[in-house]
C-alpha cells in the first residue's frame, strides 16, 4: 500500500514520469493505427482487383468475294432526234401532246400547206408544157428525116431538128423533177415521227412561223425502249477490268461479261440489269479515262434521256481475308484491328484494305486467317491489356448487317 501511494505521488509531482507516460501512449495509437491500415489493404487484396473486360471476339476467315466499284453515269435513249421543219410555213395543227408516246411515221404538225400545194400545181403545169414540146420536136425530127431521105432538105436542117429535140426532152426531165421536188415540199407541211418514242416538250404553238434555219426545234422525241448507260473507267481501272475477265480480244471479253447493275439516284437498283456492249476507240486525252457503254432494257418507259446514276461493276477475288468494318479503327489514314492471343492479350495491329464487301473490308495484310480480333469496345483498350473474350460467329454478323 505504500509502495502504491509512493508511485501515485510521483507520477503526480514528477513531470519526467508523465513525459514518459505519454510517449508509450503514442506508440501504442501508432501501433493500433499501422494494424488497422494494414487489416484494410489485407482485405483490399484478399477482394482482388477488377476483372477482365467481356468483350466480343470474331474469327477472321478467307473465301472468294466479289468487290463492287460503281463508277458515275449518264443515261440515254438509243435515238433522241430533234423535230425540225423541213420547209417554211404556219404552224396550223400539233397532233400530239407533251410527253406522249408514238410510233413511227405519226403525224405530228401540220404546216400550212396551201402554197406548197400551189407550187405542186405549177411544176405539174411546167411538166405538161415540156411533155408538149417534146411531141413537137419529134413530128419536126420525123418530117425533116423524110425530106432529107428525100434530098429536099440538107443534113444540117436534120440535125438542127434533133437538137431541138433533145433540148426539149432535157425540159420535160426538169420539169418532172419540178414535180417530184414540189410533192417533197408538200408532203414535208406534215412532220412526222421518225422513230417510237416520247415526245419532249413543245416549244412551238399552234399559228407561230417555223423555218429550217429556227434555234429551237419543234420538240425532242426519245426512243427509250431501251438505255444506252455512257460511264468511264481511268487506265489503270480499265487494264484491271480488262484482265478480270477471260478472252483473247477486247470483243471476246465482251461478250463474256456478267449482266451489270445500275443505281439510280436515289441509291435504289434498277430492276433490270445490262450488257457492256462498247468500249471506246481511244482515251480521253484530258480526263484519261476511256468511255464505256452499257445497255439496259426500258420496256415500261420508267427511264427516260437525261436521267442519272451509277454503274456497279464487280471484280471476283478467288481467296481474300474479311474483316468486319465495325472491328476496325482509323487514326491517320491508316486502319487498326486488336487481335487476340492465346493468353488473351490484345494488339493493336495495322492492316491493308483493298476493298469492301457490304460490311466488311477485304485485307491483303496485317492478319491471317483464322486470326481473333476484338469486334466492339476497342476505344478503351490498351496494349497487352488482357480481356475476357467473347466469341461470336461470322454468320451471325453477316444476318446483323443484312438485317440492318
Amino acid at each position: 500500500m505504500k509502495h502504491l501511494l509512493s508511485t501515485m505521488a510521483l507520477e503526480t509531482y514528477h513531470p519526467i514520469f508523465n513525459v514518459v507516460k505519454l510517449f508509450n501512449n503514442v506508440n501504442r495509437l501508432a501501433f493500433l493505427a499501422s494494424s488497422i491500415f494494414l487489416l484494410s489493404c489485407s482485405d483490399q487484396q484478399q477482394q482482388g482487383a477488377p476483372p477482365p473486360p467481356s468483350l466480343p471476339v470474331v474469327a477472321i476467315s478467307s473465301g472468294q468475294q466479289t468487290v463492287y466499284q460503281e463508277y458515275p453515269a449518264s443515261i440515254e435513249g438509243t435515238a433522241n432526234v430533234e423535230i425540225r421543219p423541213q420547209v417554211e410555213g404556219t404552224l396550223d395543227i400539233i397532233y400530239v401532246d407533251e410527253g406522249a408516246k408514238v410510233r413511227k411515221g405519226q403525224a405530228l404538225f401540220k404546216i400550212n400547206d396551201r402554197p406548197y400545194q400551189e407550187q405542186l400545181n405549177q411544176a405539174l403545169a411546167n411538166l405538161h408544157a415540156a411533155e408538149a414540146a417534146l411531141v413537137n420536136a419529134e413530128i419536126e425530127v420525123e418530117k425533116k428525116t423524110k425530106l432529107v431521105n428525100n434530098k429536099v432538105l440538107a443534113d444540117f436542117q436534120l440535125k438542127t431538128a434533133v437538137a431541138a429535140r433533145n433540148v426539149a426532152k432535157a425540159n420535160l426531165e426538169q420539169a418532172k423533177a419540178g414535180v417530184g421536188s414540189a410533192r417533197i415540199n408538200l408532203g414535208y407541211t406534215v412532220i412526222k415521227a421518225p422513230t417510237d418514242g416520247y415526245i419532249g416538250r413543245l416549244l412551238k404553238k399552234q399559228g407561230s412561223l417555223v423555218t429550217p434555219a429556227d434555234a429551237q426545234a419543234l420538240t425532242d422525241l426519245s426512243d427509250i425502249h431501251e438505255l444506252h448507260v455512257y460511264f468511264a473507267l481511268g487506265e489503270n481501272d480499265f487494264v484491271s477490268f480488262k484482265n478480270n475477265f477471260e478472252g483473247a480480244t477486247l470483243e471476246e471479253k465482251l461478250k463474256k461479261l456478267p449482266p451489270i447493275t445500275l443505281v439510280l439516284s436515289d441509291q435504289t437498283e434498277y430492276a433490270q440489269q445490262g450488257k457492256i456492249d462498247m468500249v471506246d476507240g481511244q482515251f480521253d486525252k484530258n480526263t484519261g479515262a476511256i468511255t464505256l457503254r452499257a445497255t439496259f432494257p426500258n420496256k415500261e418507259g420508267l427511264l427516260r434521256s437525261g436521267n442519272t446514276g451509277k454503274v456497279r461493276l464487280g471484280k471476283q477475288h478467288a481467296k481474300v481475308l474479311l474483316v468486319p468494318q465495325m472491328a476496325t479503327l482509323e487514326m491517320q489514314d491508316k486502319i487498326f484491328v486488336y487481335t487476340v492471343n492465346d493468353s488473351n492479350k490484345v494488339n493493336k495491329q495495322p492492316i491493308e484494305v483493298i476493298g469492301k464487301s457490304g460490311a466488311s473490308y477485304l485485307v491483303k495484310s496485317g492478319v491471317k486467317d483464322g486470326d481473333h480480333i476484338v469486334y466492339k469496345g476497342m476505344d478503351l483498350l490498351q496494349e497487352d491489356q488482357v480481356i475476357a473474350p467473347q466469341q461470336i460467329s461470322a454468320d451471325s454478323l453477316k444476318l446483323t448487317a443484312y438485317n440492318k
